[in-house]
């Protein structure tokens, strides 16, 4: 598989030298209370940046608060240099999804039952590298080929380096995103990059917030309004 395929920032400054970390390294608390959340069946899809360390937190907290919901865990080939498959897979209950291309024959074809068994999908973290490639169009990957042709709801929860919501590139490609009529791109929250020291870093903002804008988005398509009632952020 190419470099491309590879969702990681380390070249962009972002993932293991410049994630950053809300406070003293706990997940970002969210807004009182568990948001609705109607979905039955969610892609919880985690990429290459430092927050996607606090996977298991967030995974164990969505079976606590929809006992009824069908989740699963997509990792992309640079988040598990920051998770371990096998502490997700046990609290997720099922198998933790690799976002690599099977090396033999198939039955079924790994992007089209993805974006068939899912009913809403949400990124979380989204590195600035992921976001790129989402809105670029590429399809080099399993799950970078099932959101390219999915129409379910999906929220991309953005985890960037210092300095990046001011680059020109990553307002392009949010601009891309936002217009797609079943996306929405969750702003992210100040935090702490563990490079500088300062509070210049934008963290991926707490799952239960990326839930509460995706039901928005799901509840438009379901009501009659389209997925794209919305705005393109929450």
């Amino acid at each position: 598989m190419s470099d491309r395929s590879r969702d990681h920032d380390a070249d962009h400054g972002t993932g293991g030298r410049h994630g950053a970390w809300p406070g003293q390294g706990s997940p970002q608390q969210p807004e009182a209370g568990i948001p609705e959340f109607g979905a039955r069946r969610l892609l919880y899809i985690g990429s290459g940046a430092l927050s996607a360390a606090h996977l298991p937190f967030w995974v164990n907290w969505l079976r606590a608060a929809y006992p009824g919901l069908e989740l699963r865990v997509l990792l992309t080939r640079s988040a598990e240099r920051f998770v371990a498959p096998g502490a997700l897979a046990a609290l997720s209950g099922r198998e933790v999804v690799r976002d690599v291309w099977p090396q033999g024959p198939v039955v079924h074809a790994p992007h089209v039952e993805l974006a068939e068994w899912a009913d809403a999908v949400v990124v979380h973290p989204a590195s600035f590298h992921f976001m790129s490639r989402l809105a670029l169009g590429l399809a080099d990957t399993p799950a970078m080929l099932a959101l390219q042709c999915t129409r379910v709801p999906v929220a991309l929860a953005p985890s960037l380096p210092p300095g990046a919501l001011e680059s020109p590139a990553y307002r392009s490609h949010h601009a891309a995103l936002s217009a797609r009529d079943n996306v929405i791109v969750v702003p992210p929250v100040r935090g702490v990059s563990t490079t500088t020291g300062r509070a210049d870093a934008a963290l991926a903002a707490p799952l239960p917030d990326a839930l509460r804008a995706l039901e928005v988005l799901r509840s438009g398509a379901l009501s009659g309004a389209g997925p794209g009632a919305p705005a393109g952020t929450a």
